[in-house]
């Protein structure tokens, strides 16, 4: 202690001066761990819409600082895919990592036209409040009066002034009372009906679900201040389109004209404004979807195949389990891109293939369903589901110039590599999901892109952009089975399709200027043609008939014989020469001691496998043909066989 308390002045300036840089340089090392963090407020910018979600592009130039960078992109959707996060940085900078979190104390700001219903409801809602609170008054006002009628005291006499003044107050003060209660009730009755039409504004673009607000953090570790471009994209949950044709036919000598559109639907809290947008894979009491035969199949105890019960389009409400409808609710032929949405009181239509057994119905915050279709109407009630969306870790991907420092990052985040600086890098969760791709030519291997920017509201709604339009050559026939259903159905024939990148969707028809319908443009099951119906065409008229004088039944020895005749009539009444495709069957045996006899066609071609009859036939314009079907059947006498 002696030894230290005499030590020359020249040593203790000395450690003074070491203690002080000592602590210089831990501030420093202390200060180089400190991370900056910055709020970044972003704009989308591009938007790819799947069948079933969509995927967000957002864009920034952001400047940082020498060390460590933290980047808060805010004010997101709540329906982010935590998994799909991907962050494009160029400059000199490392990334450390990327995390997906959900703000529960800041929700999304909500777009100006739902702020201003929500405003106007509050100041109706206060108007009622006054108007209920003056007519109390005047009910309390007027039973005052009533109670209050009787006039003069016991010991005290009525004059006949006195009477007259009190009969005039009271008859001039009721009136009034009356009066005003009335024009009180008239107000209050106004104001609760534009309040009800405000209410169904409000739940028209908005949910009545609060749902948090999105955000993705991005670590950075920087050698040097500089500006760097930051891309930010995302798969988002609660949009995506479905396609849908105009078709229109001049007439069977004019191309086919086919409008290519998209149905765009989104309600992820945010609104797409001004975006680069691209799209990746009268309603009639008929339906115009031709019909199918199904092989006819006979043995004993069977019976012919029946068509009554074939459903080309299921319509209904989708509810909640409160009844209440839900408004762009998404309903989908399952196994198919064939969709559409429910309107503003919960109710849909929908075109059905001939193969399709169940629907599949989805909406935002509640478990979907896939449920088979018996019959044409079809209600459904969804259960509301708990969304849960978990933070995730990330893993990064490193730029750096100088390979001394690939030692120290990687010791920070596992994971990290070197690349050269100034090289594009992406980021994504370490059980990362890739982004939905093309597989299916037929599907989803193409993206239309729309040229011009274009707008979104996270509204539900459902908007139609018109993507592309074709003129296409196609070949003209008519198509009937008399048997099921004795229209024509005009069929377009279109070759080369695959060039046009057509999708299975719903089809409104035109024909010779004239709304025809709804059909189905299904080209899943096309190879060489795509076979179009065009709808049903009045102007071609058939006809089906028993022939009873050629129809018999007699016994031949051990057998039964059974003679069945039908003949089939067309008349063109059309002012153009017309191609026709016409279709009957007859039964297909199963067992050796049924015997068919084919006995008369007129020409047709017989399918022996599925009982299918086939006649192309040529009808110039007022032409008529008829075609006759006749065949019988060998069976024992002892059985019997139910057939036409």
């Amino acid at each position: 202690m002696e030894n230290l308390m005499g030590m020359h002045p020249t040593i203790n300036t000395t450690m003074k001066k070491l203690m002080i840089l000592l602590v210089f340089t831990q501030a420093l090392n202390v200060s180089a761990q400190i991370t900056h963090e910055k709020e970044i407020t972003t704009k989308v910018e591009k938007v790819t819409v799947f069948f079933e979600n969509a995927q967000i592009t957002r864009e920034k130039n952001i400047s940082v600082l020498p060390g460590k960078s933290s980047l808060k992109f805010v004010n997101l959707s709540p329906f982010i895919n935590s998994k799909s996060v991907q962050v494009k940085v160029n400059g000199s900078v490392t990334v450390l990592s990327v995390n997906h979190q959900q703000n529960f104390l800041d929700s999304l700001e909500k777009p100006e036209e739902l702020a201003a219903l929500e405003s106007t409801f509050e100041s109706i809602q206060e108007r009622i409040k006054l108007e209920q609170a003056h007519i109390s008054v005047i009910d309390e006002e007027t039973l005052f009066l009533q109670e209050n009628r009787k006039i003069g005291g016991k010991n005290q006499e009525l004059s006949v002034s006195n009477l007259k003044e009190t009969s005039e107050f009271y008859s001039t003060r009721l009136t009034i009372l009356k009066l005003k209660r009335i024009e009180r009730m008239n107000t209050l009755a106004n104001l609760r009906e534009e309040l009800v039409k405000v209410n169904n504004q409000i739940n028209s673009i908005s949910t009545k679900k609060e749902f948090p607000s999105g955000e993705v953090i991005v670590t950075l570790d920087s050698r040097s201040d500089e500006k760097i471009f930051v891309e930010l994209s995302y798969l988002v949950d609660n949009a995506g389109w479905h396609p849908s044709y105009d078709i229109r036919a001049k007439s069977v000598e004019d191309p086919l004209e086919i409008v290519y559109k998209a149905n765009v639907h989104q309600d992820t809290k945010v609104d797409w404004e001004n975006v680069k947008l691209s799209f990746s894979s009268n309603n009639p009491s008929l339906s115009g979807v031709a019909p199918e035969l199904k092989p006819y199949y006979l043995n004993y105890n069977t019976v012919p195949p029946s068509y009554k019960s074939i459903i080309s389009n299921v319509s209904g409400k989708v509810f909640d389990r409160s009844g209440n409808p839900l408004i762009g609710a998404s309903v989908l032929v399952t196994g198919s891109t064939i969709g559409t949405i429910t309107d503003m009181n919960g109710y849909y239509s929908i075109a059905i293939p001939p193969s399709a057994s169940s629907l599949q119905y989805s909406y935002i915050g509640y478990s979907t369903r896939e449920i088979p279709f018996s019959n044409e109407v079809h209600n459904v009630f969804l259960e509301e589901d708990l969304i849960s969306l978990n933070e995730i870790a990330v893993t990064g991907y490193a730029m750096a110039d100088d390979e001394m420092m690939a030692p120290a990052l990687q010791s920070k985040a596992a994971g990290i590599s070197k690349a050269k600086s100034m090289q594009p890098m992406k980021i994504r969760g370490t059980s990362s999901l890739a982004l939905p791709t093309v597989q299916q030519r037929n599907q989803t291997s193409f993206e239309f892109g729309i040229a011009m920017p274009y707008s979104v509201k996270s509204n539900s709604k459902n908007y139609v952009v018109d993507m592309t339009a074709y003129e296409v050559p196609a070949y003209y026939e008519y198509y009937c089975i008399p048997r099921i259903d004795k229209d024509a159905f005009l069929i377009g024939n279109v070759t080369n399709w695959e060039q046009y990148n057509l999708l299975e969707g719903e089809a409104n028809i035109f024909f010779e200027e004239t709304y025809i319908g709804k059909t189905i443009l299904d080209v899943r099951f096309i190879s060489d043609t795509l076979t179009i119906s065009l709808g049903r065409d009045k102007g071609v008229v058939v006809n089906r008939e028993k022939i009873k004088d050629l129809s018999s039944k007699r016994f031949i020895g051990t057998k039964k014989e059974e003679i069945r005749a039908w003949r089939i009539s067309i008349r063109n009444t059309k002012p153009q020469a017309i191609n026709m495709v016409l279709l009957d069957q007859v039964p297909v045996p199963v067992l050796e001691e049924i015997e068919l006899d084919v006995k008369d066609l007129s020409g047709g071609k017989r399918n022996k496998e599925t009982g299918e009859i086939k006649w192309e036939l040529s009808l110039d314009p007022n032409e008529s043909k008829e075609v006759d079907l006749r065949y019988s059947l060998k069976y024992p006498k002892h059985r019997n066989l139910v057939f036409d």
